[in-house]
Order: structure tokens, then sequence, then C-alpha cells
């Protein structure tokens, strides 16, 4: 059977790649057309259609920047899926252009699911309409999305989050490392905006060894630019081994900060945007929390520093009291251990895949 999936951004492509090889698993000749990249690649055998180092525009203001090349784009894939015909379009996550995508492929005929539900919890919680309407598998990863949904009469599966199965056994070594992690996001924006004061705050950690978790897809120059003279390690693509051998690690918002917290290490959550990106998200934004570490419990369970609050002074504040020897350093882990069973365990990519082949099947 063919496959068409959309995936705008690097954790998508992580969580595609691996529905893609359970996928494999119960459907020998399944092709695969794709939005996405290198991992996608590795299971596809074919590269993208588009890859989304070039789909990524962070903030309000960028978008609007950039809507020229957007709405080129979704043309671009409107005739693609056309021209191969898949059994199922997979969406997962990237609403802003999934959601236009969804609507086409539906009115065409095309069967849709939705792995990773858009966070209509957070903000434009009218897109329920477009989702029940357009899309006819939801597939959801966080458990308070099932609750979510079911107040507005629409059916979804929870399968758990992917992350469970892809961090595998934990790698953290035990002892202390001396080591800070800097994990400033794998888009352009983010890095500009969040690595310079990130840097500032560790030098007067004098004892520790910072690394800054790079992104492949984001030029070399940029990071060596904003690093300048000061001594620390720079790694492409190492994110998960980095954070794995850290004492603690700066973190921006994103999937990032649960990886972190799965891998038990103390973190403080890391988030500004453009200031009329930032104003219209707060006017927009309906939850208490930007971090998932923090949603899925609905607790502080990781302090967050949000656009005034990122100055250095308090994130060396709060990275003092959650390195090793620190006040909140130990009710942290504990915090941490309850995550996994929230999540509802291992398997996810699997039970998604499960669904998403049966449902074609029952279609022919």
């Amino acid at each position: 059977m063919k496959y068409y999936l959309i995936a705008g951004e690097a954790s998508g492509d992580m969580h595609a790649a691996k529905l893609m090889e359970k996928i494999k698993q119960l459907d020998e000749r399944a092709v695969f057309r794709y939005w996405g990249g290198d991992l996608m690649q590795e299971v596809a055998g074919n590269p993208p259609v588009k890859h989304y180092r070039d789909l990524a525009f962070m903030g309000f203001a960028e978008v609007i920047a950039n809507l020229g090349e957007i709405m080129k784009n979704i043309k671009m894939c409107k005739k693609d899926i056309s021209s191969f015909a898949p059994d199922i379009v997979i969406f997962i996550d990237y609403p802003g252009f999934n959601l236009r995508i969804a609507e086409f492929a539906h009115n065409q005929g095309f069967k849709t699911a939705y792995y990773i539900s858009p966070q209509i919890w957070a903000w434009k919680e009218s897109r329920i309409k477009t989702i029940k309407r357009n899309i006819d598998k939801m597939l959801v990863i966080l458990p308070f999305e099932e609750k979510f949904y079911k107040k507005h009469n629409f059916k979804v599966d929870f399968v758990g989050h992917p992350l469970l199965e892809e961090l595998g056994e934990n790698p953290r070594k035990k002892e202390e490392t001396k080591t800070i992690a800097l994990a400033p996001g794998s888009r352009k924006q983010e890095v500009e905006k969040m690595l310079p004061v990130m840097l500032e705050a560790v030098r007067n950690f004098k004892d520790y060894k910072a690394v800054v978790a790079a992104s492949k897809n984001l030029p070399e120059e940029l990071y060596k630019h904003i690093i300048g003279d000061r001594k620390v390690e720079l790694k492409f693509n190492d994110m998960r081994n980095i954070l794995a051998k850290s004492d603690a690690a700066l973190v921006t918002s994103g999937t990032a900060t649960l990886e972190t917290a799965l891998l038990e290490i103390p973190q403080v959550v890391c988030y500004k945007a453009g200031r009329i990106s930032y104003l219209i998200a707060k006017n927009l934004i309906k939850v208490k929390y930007i971090s998932l570490v923090n949603l899925i419990p609905d607790a502080p369970i990781v302090k967050e520093l949000i656009q005034n609050d990122l100055t250095v002074e308090n994130i060396r504040k709060e990275l003092k009291e959650i390195l090793p020897g620190g006040s909140k350093h130990q009710t942290l882990l504990e915090n941490y251990q309850k995550l996994p069973a929230l999540l509802g365990g291992k398997g996810a990519s699997r039970r998604a895949a499960e669904i998403i082949v049966k449902s074609i099947r029952e279609k022919k």
C-alpha cells in the first residue's frame, strides 16, 4: 500500500521514522512518499519531496514574512499527493501546514490519519471543527488529549508517547560528569535568541564543561559566530548522548524538554520569541505551562523561564539549585520517575501503525 507522510520538524522526522518502521513490519509492500528529514529517508530509502529544514518558520511574524514560500509549498504538496495517489495521508504534528493539506486530501477522497495531535488544547481550539471534518483517524500521544477530544465528541486513540521506545534503556551515567548541556533548539531563530543567554549564564560555573547540542540542519558558522571565543564544546546531531552524560541542561521548550526528563537530567526550560510573536501568543495560549514535563502531570515539575524572565541571573539561580547538591536536585529526579506511567508505557509507534494499516485494509 502507498503511504504519504508529512513531518515539518526534527521531532516529527524522528517520530515519523519510527512509525514507518512499524508500518513496514505490518505491510511488506509499503511504499512511502513524504515530507520530512534524514531519519525518514533511512527507512524509506528515497529522499523527501521537501526537507523539513526548508519548512521550519518560528513564530507569527516569521510565518507572515515567509507567507509566499509557505503558499508555494502548499500548492506543491497538493499536486504531489494527487500524482502519488496514496492509500492514506498521514500528518505528523505541524498543524499550520498539515491542516490545510488535510482539508484538500479529504475533499479529494483520500483517507487521512493524524499522528501526534496539533496542540489545539493550548490554543486555536476552533481547529477542532477542521479536524472532525477532515481527519479519519486521530492518534494522540498525551493522556490528557483523549479527554480533550472526548469533550468535543470526537473519538481518538491514545497510543502512548513514542519517546519512551525511542530512548530505549536510559544511557545516563549515574556519577557526576561535570557537564552542562545547552540545547537551544533546531531552528535558526531559536538558536539566535536562546544560545547567547545560555552561554553567558554558564560562564560562572567554572567547574563544569558546557556542551552545545547543535542541529546538523543549521550551519556550523551560525553556532561559531554566537559562541565566539568562549570555551565550550560544540557537537552536532548528538543531543541524546549529550543530555545523557550531563549533570543538568538548559533546554528550549519542545519535545526536548520531555526527552531530557525521561533521561532523568535536571533542566531549566528556556524560551524567548520575537516581541510581536510573544504578545500575540500570550493572548491566545490557554495552558498554564509551555513544557510537556509540566503539562502532563499538570504541575510545575521544572522551572520555565519565558520571555522577560529568561535572564542570565535567573538561569544561574535555577542551575545552582538543580545541579548535584542543589536544593531542588533530588525532588526533581523523583518527580521525573512518575512520567513514564503517565505516558502509557512503550509501544506507541507499533500501536499507531496497527491502527493505520487496519484502517486502510478495512476500506479496501
